[in-house]
């Protein structure tokens, strides 16, 4: 699993219509959560269809780190940590990523102490560890953090009730990859449902813990001594698909996701036709056909089944071009609102108050020189590069990288023109 340091530009055609069928890669928020939970498995893991993007590189060297052994096949990769140690991690990598902080309960729970640096991730916000660390509390844990490194201490887990201010996804799953090795019964109420906490109790089970309720708002979880090894297989990223998605209606296009469930998609495709596209899906497929024109709506980020967080920046690109005048809400994270300025310069008619965005359409995005913000909002901005009159330039695309595995070249096969350039071979030109 290799991945270029290069910092890189994204050079991009605009004006071309995407048509296609394209095969979703694996998930990446399911292969973090599920990587977490490899730690507390005590025999080796073979994990098929895990993405190539910066997030698992970062996350698996992070676990070398910390003893695991990790060999990469065709088919997938194989991850052995039944040799684990308690070793001082690099804390400038682990801030790299949000979910490193989430190894730090099953670590924990398998060597009877962990440490960890403050975690890192894209800058859309605050995202504070307090539930995490009031789960891992109640299960027996003491944690304190000291010179931006958290310890946590347990002599022994034991199950119980926790109840969650908010349905937190990654205190969530946090919580689940720990106790499942804690002594006796734990509830965990007003847990989150996303599609990816179903995916790691899935793998856990596997593995020979015992979680009920994944999916649901009550997860269950009976401790079991020791987990197992075995195989599991990565489901397709969501996030990946509702992106190709947009970008079909953003283009006039018509594409095809296969190898998904179409029920993951629904926020997403609710809204492209209420603008005006047409759906048809099968049993692991699903395909938008772009409208003549797009009609404007209104977009409310909430937490799964609501529509997702990771996707109003791609949607707000399509708004913009939308007849009439569309609202976007964002009410999970504050700062998630970082590619407005971008899309601006790139001919969008965009007020903001907060986390509120008003977009009065425009009949053509124009191409210009513009830089990610994170990750999602450097996917917006390259479906405005689709959208858009002339040449754009995208900036920051090592955001890009961290959710996206080959995002050029796949949507290159469907149609569009899109250029990966060494930036100070791009900047030397200009």
């Amino acid at each position: 699993m290799e991945g270029s340091s290069q910092k890189s530009v994204l050079r991009i055609q605009g004006g071309r219509r995407l048509e296609g069928a394209v095969a979703v890669k694996g998930s990446k928020n399911a292969s973090l959560a599920v990587l977490s939970g490899v730690l507390a498995c005590s025999e080796p893991v073979f994990l098929r269809g895990l993405p190539n993007v910066s997030d698992i590189r970062i996350k698996l060297g992070l676990m070398v780190q910390l003893g695991a052994k990790v060999e990469f096949f065709d088919e997938g990769v194989s991850i052995d940590c039944s040799e684990l140690r308690n070793a001082d991690i690099e804390p400038d990598l682990a801030r790299k990523i949000r979910t490193s902080f989430y190894m730090l309960g099953p670590l924990m729970a398998r060597l009877g102490n962990a440490k960890l640096p403050q975690p890192g991730g894209c800058p859309i916000g605050t995202r504070p560890v307090d539930f995490h660390i009031k789960g891992l509390t109640a299960l027996g844990a003491k944690v304190d953090l000291r010179h931006g490194i958290y310890h946590a201490k347990a002599d022994k887990l034991q199950g119980c009730e926790i109840y969650l201010d908010f349905p937190s996804a990654g205190a969530t799953q946090h919580i689940m990859a720990t106790a499942v090795l804690a002594e006796g019964h734990t509830v965990l109420q007003n847990a989150a449902i996303e599609p990816e906490v179903i995916t790691l109790a899935n793998f856990l089970n596997r593995m020979g813990a015992k979680v009920e309720g994944a999916g649901s708002t009550t997860i269950t979880i009976e401790g079991v001594p020791r987990l197992k090894g075995g195989e599991f297989p990565i489901p397709a990223d969501r996030l990946q698909a509702g992106t190709y998605l947009i970008a079909a209606a953003a283009t006039g296009g018509s594409v095809r996701v296969e190898g998904v469930l179409p029920e993951f998609q629904s926020p997403v495709v609710s809204k492209l036709k209420e603008m005006g596209a047409s759906v048809d899906q099968g049993g692991d497929w699903i395909q938008v056909h772009a409208g003549e024109y797009h009609a404007a709506t209104t977009v409310k980020t909430m937490p799964y089944p609501g529509f997702p967080t990771d996707m109003q920046q791609p949607m707000a690109a399509l708004l913009t071009t939308a007849n009439g005048v569309s609202i976007v809400e964002e009410t999970i994270y504050e700062n998630r609102t970082q590619h407005v300025p971008e899309l601006r310069r790139m001919g969008a008619i965009i007020h903001q108050d907060g986390r509120t965005c008003v977009i009065t359409g425009v009949a053509r995005l124009d191409g210009a020189v513009v830089t990610a913000p994170d990750l999602r909002g450097g996917a917006a901005l390259v479906i405005a590069g689709l959208m858009a009159r002339k040449e754009t330039i995208v900036k920051g695309v090592e955001w890009i990288d961290r959710g996206y595995e080959d995002f050029e070249t796949t949507l290159n096969s469907l149609g569009a023109e899109i250029e990966r350039i060494p930036a100070e071979e791009w900047e030397a030109a200009s």
